[in-house]
């Protein structure tokens, strides 16, 4: 029988940003890299070398059929192209590997229930990768402005996640590649997660991608759009989402409340690794004669010096405790986590349809 206090991780994937997770397992004390596969043998070779894992403790595939064969193997950490993940991500599952799947995890909705029941007929975890839902941070403005009521209901998000793309690789830049939705399934899924996020996961009532605001390569992919998100029966919030592979990098987070708001222009990856803060006001208005207002923002600081516990550490603790307690028999699969995949996924597949359809609105 396994060691139910370490959670056997294999790659599904050697691309340079799977760096991270092999240093986010290295420095944790429950999981551990036994095996690594890519369709390219070399490449999964130079991956190894590239991030010290031994040969003597690494098993080195070269194809994913046969990490997944490898029964030591207790999860998958996938990060090929969003193209092929719904395939190897069912097969994973059928093979009784628990699942961390880069965002997106799929092309559209229908691919990720596919992965979702997988995991559920075969009692595993599922899980996608966006880490800032796991940040300190996050749980923090949970409890100081929305728990506490310091924030009031949500009226109005705004939220970016922009990363320029050097015009030369625009025209690569395909749908084989990127996926259906391309810059809206690659960088959407943030600031529409984001909005699912501060809205406690209600889904919106309809959305609309603006005309003016898509812009394609001479192949048809999405390089970027801006939509928005009406949500509430009389669509008393709104949400602008905004995405793009054409400007400089920008993850903007704005919350507007009945009674505060809230700012970050860090949310997905925070400035500095050991510490994030975000800023907010509460009963904000102008003094007289509009010279000014009552109150500063106030600047509420997470500090993780001093501790392994980044976003990705503790999403890593997360998704471990899961696989520990699945693995004991304590536990089911959490399927909350899940749902905030699909959750996302649909939003990401009905702003898609209104660029389809021209830019009109989709209602959900």
């Amino acid at each position: 029988m396994s060691d139910t206090k370490t959670v056997r991780f294999g790659l599904l994937g050697c691309i340079r940003f799977a760096s991270k997770f092999v240093r986010t397992v290295t420095e944790s004390s429950n999981a551990v890299i036994i095996a690594i596969s890519d369709p390219s043998l070399e490449t999964a070779k130079t991956f190894a070398t590239g991030n010290n894992l031994s040969p003597e403790t690494v098993t080195i595939y070269g194809s994913y059929e046969e990490l997944l064969n490898d029964a030591n193997v207790d999860a998958v950490y996938l990060t090929m192209p969003v193209t092929q993940r719904a395939k190897w991500a069912v097969t994973a599952a059928e093979k009784k590997k628990h699942l961390l799947v880069e965002k997106p995890p799929a092309q559209d909705a229908t691919e990720l229930e596919k992965i979702v029941e997988a995991c559920e007929s075969n009692g595993v975890q599922f899980m996608d990768g966006t880490i800032w839902l796991h940040h300190q941070r996050t749980v923090k403005i949970r409890d100081t402005m929305f728990d506490s009521g310091l924030l009031g209901d949500v009226r109005h998000m705004y939220s970016t996640m922009t990363t320029p793309v050097p015009e030369q690789v625009l025209e690569r830049l395909t749908k084989e590649a990127m996926g259906l939705a391309g810059a809206i399934g690659e960088l959407g899924w943030y600031p529409i997660g984001a909005a699912l996020w501060a809205m406690s996961y209600q889904m919106p009532i309809s959305v609309r991608a603006l005309p003016s605001s898509v812009s394609t390569n001479s192949v048809g992919t999405i390089l970027s759009c801006t939509a928005s998100l009406q949500f509430g029966s009389t669509a008393t919030t709104t949400a602008i989402v905004h995405c793009s592979f054409l400007s400089q990098l920008s993850t903007d987070l704005a919350i507007s409340g009945s009674k505060g708001s809230i700012q970050m222009n860090d949310y997905v990856i925070p400035y500095k690794e050991d510490k994030a803060w975000f800023e907010y006001t509460s009963g904000a208005k102008f003094v007289d004669m509009h010279i000014g207002w009552n109150v500063t923002p106030e600047r509420v600081t997470v500090d993780c010096s001093g501790t392994p516990e980044t976003q990705e550490a503790m999403m890593l603790r997360e998704f471990t405790r899961l696989v520990e307690g699945i693995k004991r028999g304590d536990l089911e699969a959490d399927r909350r986590w899940p749902e905030v995949s699909k959750k996302t996924q649909l939003v990401v597949d009905a702003v898609k349809k209104s660029v389809d359809i021209g830019c009109e609105v989709v209602h959900l």
